[in-house]
Formats: structure tokens, sequence, C-alpha cells
């Protein structure tokens, strides 16, 4: 019997090799079937903390303890001081010169997927004459804190250590390295938002270098503390609480800061105005926040005071970075609840008989059909 197994060319020893190839592939099978029904599971757990997140935010809104104007300040408070946070810290802990290579393929995704959604939703809007909302809607995503909210929950659940982790990261690793993915992709997003965005929803009408000098006038002449004859004005609710000393000299520098941009301003040729403009338009406070967690993660020196042990150099970590870090960290949570709170509001408004008129069924169409049907495929 020995003899006959030894043979290659064996009836016996190739049904033998055939039932354990079988057995072998069934039990792979059947864990890829287990793994696949353990991610199903966790994403569906996920996705329930992200909409019971926005169900707290519209009990906030139904309880009168937020309304819409509370909303909108909640939301710009996000954009403009809690994300460029976590923006700084996240990237900057994540960013380092060993793994720049790791985010050249997120920024050319992101690069070639809005540009070639904004090129789409231009040609369908001019052929078909659809609303001037719909290239914005296929383009650019309304909301950064959902998917991180979301990635949030898969780290909870396990789910998305199956595809980040490796053998020496910890589950929160991973999840930071997701984060950080996802924020490194919605900067793209975000500043051609700022940038386009208003053109392309018919904000901007004026001339973009007449605007922009417009803002620095302004801000050259503004000044909180007197009226215009330069008297010192009255204090009232909006006032400074910081000594008087110190707001005369914030408004000294800004004024400073201001005079000094007109005077480079008005030097400039009309052209390279034009360029300076347009490129304001992209900046943002979100892209000041990458901007510098870029440079603390690229510059050793930085990265180590800012994100490592006290015992290892990292002098601002258990107070700065801890403290911006904690910062940032509220982004996520409070955004989505402001998306609960705005929803209450719509809905309430809708039931009171307040009418925002029809969609287009076309326009919704497309957006949907980009959204969630070609760009996923």
């Amino acid at each position: 019997m020995a003899l006959v197994l030894k043979s290659p060319t064996s009836p016996i020893r190739r049904a033998y090799s055939l039932t354990i190839a079988l057995a072998t592939s069934t039990l792979n099978t059947h864990e890829m079937a287990s793994d696949m029904v353990v991610a199903f599971l966790a994403a569906l757990q996920a996705s329930a903390s992200v909409l019971l997140t926005i169900w707290y935010g519209i009990l906030a809104a139904q309880a009168r303890f937020l309304d819409s104007n509370a909303a909108k300040q909640l939301s710009r408070l996000g954009v403009s001081m809690l994300l460029p946070a976590l923006l700084m810290t996240n990237i900057g802990s994540q960013l380092e010169p060993s793994t720049v290579t790791r985010y050249i393929p997120i920024l050319i995704w992101a690069l070639a997927y809005n540009l070639v959604s904004l090129a789409i939703g231009i040609v369908c809007t001019r052929l078909f004459s659809l609303p001037k909302w719909v290239t914005p809607a296929i383009a650019f995503n309304n909301t950064t804190s959902l998917p991180l909210l979301l990635i949030q929950a898969l780290g909870s659940t396990g789910a998305i250590t199956q595809l980040l982790r490796s053998d020496d990261d910890s589950v929160s690793d991973a999840v930071d390295r997701a984060r950080s993915y996802l924020l490194v992709a919605s900067i793209i997003g975000n500043s051609l938002t700022f940038g386009f965005g208003g053109e392309l929803l018919g904000a901007h009408e004026e001339d973009p270098r007449d605007e922009f000098e417009q803002t620095l006038r302004d801000g050259s002449s503004s000044d909180d503390e007197t009226d215009r004859d330069g008297n010192q004005m009255e204090p009232d609710e909006e006032s400074s609480l910081l000594p008087t000393a110190v707001t005369r000299y914030k408004n000294r520098v800004s004024h400073s800061g201001y005079s000094a941009a007109i005077k480079v301003w008005d030097v400039l040729p009309a052209w390279a105005q034009t360029v300076a403009a347009r490129v304001a338009r992209f900046m943002s406070p979100p892209v000041f926040g990458a901007v510098v967690g870029t440079v603390i993660g690229l510059v050793p020196a930085l990265n180590r005071v800012f994100f490592n042990d006290p015992d290892d150099g990292g002098i601002f970590k258990a107070w700065l970075t801890s403290s911006v870090k904690n910062l940032g960290e509220m982004f996520v949570t409070l955004q989505v609840i402001v998306v609960g709170v705005k929803l209450a509001t719509g809905l309430r408004g809708t039931s009171s008989g307040e009418s925002t008129g029809r969609l287009p069924a076309p326009s919704v169409l497309l957006v949907l059909g980009m959204r969630f049907v070609v760009w996923p495929v």
C-alpha cells in the first residue's frame, strides 16, 4: 500500500490529494464567510452608532437645548477652530519622512476624484440646464465628521483593525492612521470647496481681485475699541474681556499687518493681484491646520518635542499637544450633533408648512448616481 501511495500516477494518491484540497478549500471558504459576517455585523454596529449620535442632536433640538442659530455657531466653531486642531495633531503625529509615500496615492486620488467630479458636474449642468447646486453636490463632501465617527465606531468593533492593523500596531494606532488618511483626502475637497464653491453657486458675483482688496482695506481700517472719530467706545456685551492695553496692542498689530499687506498689494501688477486673490480663496482654517501639522510631522526636531514622551524629549506633549488634541477630538461628535440639530430644524419647518421647493428628479438622480454608484464602483 505504501508503494502505491508513493507512485505519482496512483489513482489512490490523486484521490487522497483531491480530498485534502477539497477539505482545505472548504475550511478557507468557511473562514472567509465568517470574516464577511463579522465585518458586516461590525459595519451595522458602527452605522447604528453614527445614527444614534445624529438622533441625540435631534433630541437636543426637540428639547430646545439648541436651535438653528446655535447650530450655525457650533458649525463655524468646528470648521474654524476644532478641525484645524484635529488636523494639526493627527497629521503631525502620523506624518513622518519615512511615511510620506503612503499619502501620495491618497492625495492623487482625492485631487483626481474632485476635479473629475467638477468636470462631470459642469458638463451635465450646462448640457441639461440643471440647477447650479448640482456641480458642488456631486464634487464636494458636505461633512468630514460623519466618516471620522464611522471610523472611530469601526475601531471599537474591531473591524477596521483587520484591514489596517499590522503586527506591531495597537487598535488606537490603526484608527489614528485611518483618520489621518481620511483627513488628508478631505483637505483637497475642503480647499476646492472654499476656492470654487462660491463661484459655482453664484455667491461671488464681483471680481475676486476687488473682493480681496476690499477685505484688506476693511481690515486695515477696522478698530473694535474706537468709533469713526477715534473716541473710545462704551463697553457692551461684545467688548473684549482682555485688559485695555492688550486689546489696543492686538488692534495695533492687526492694523499694521493689514496696512503692510495693502502697501504690497498696491505695487503688484494686475495679473499678480488676480492670482493672489484666487489663491487666497483656497486658504481656510483647516488648510492652515494641515500645513502646520505637516511641518511639525516632517521636521524631526518639532515632531520630537510635540509628540514624543516627556522622557524622550517631548516637552510639549503633556500640556500643549494634549490640550490641542482635546480640542480637535470635540470636532467629530459636535459636528454630528449639529447635523441632527439641522435635520430636526428642517423637519420642524416642513411640518409647519414651510416649503423649500421641489427638487428636480433628474438632478437628484444624477447626484445620487455619481456619489453612491459610480464613484464607489
